[in-house]
C-alpha cells in the first residue's frame, strides 16, 4: 500500500494552501480602491473557491475554471498580480483534471 501525507487532522495540505493563497487576494481585492467592471466576478468566484476548498478538496475542474474567471477580471490590476499568482501556484497543487 501507498502511503498517504497526513497533517494534523489528517487534512489534504492542499487544501490550506489554497484557501490562504485566496483570502489573500480576497483581502487585497477588498482593499484595491478603484472600481473595475469585473470585480464582481472575481469576488465571487473567489469565494466560490473559499467554499470548495473548506469543503474538502475541490473538484479541479471547477476550480480551474474559476480560476480562469478570477485571472480574467483582475489580471490586468497589477497590485493585485503578486496575490493572483499565489492563487494560481495554489491551484497548480491540485494538478490537472482527469481527462474525460
Amino acid at each position: 500500500m501507498g502511503q498517504q501525507q497526513v497533517t494534523g487532522g489528517g487534512q489534504d495540505p492542499r487544501v490550506p494552501a489554497l484557501r490562504a493563497a485566496v483570502s489573500r487576494l480576497r483581502r487585497e481585492l477588498a482593499g484595491y480602491p478603484v472600481e473595475f467592471a469585473d470585480r464582481g466576478i472575481a469576488e465571487d468566484e473567489l469565494a466560490a473557491m473559499d467554499a470548495m476548498a473548506v469543503g474538502g478538496v475541490p473538484e479541479i475542474r471547477r476550480l480551474r475554471r474559476s480560476l480562469l474567471l478570477v485571472a480574467g477580471s483582475v489580471g490586468s490590476v497589477s497590485a493585485l498580480s503578486g496575490a493572483l499568482t499565489a492563487v494560481r501556484d495554489a491551484v497548480e497543487l491540485f494538478g490537472e483534471p482527469p481527462r474525460a
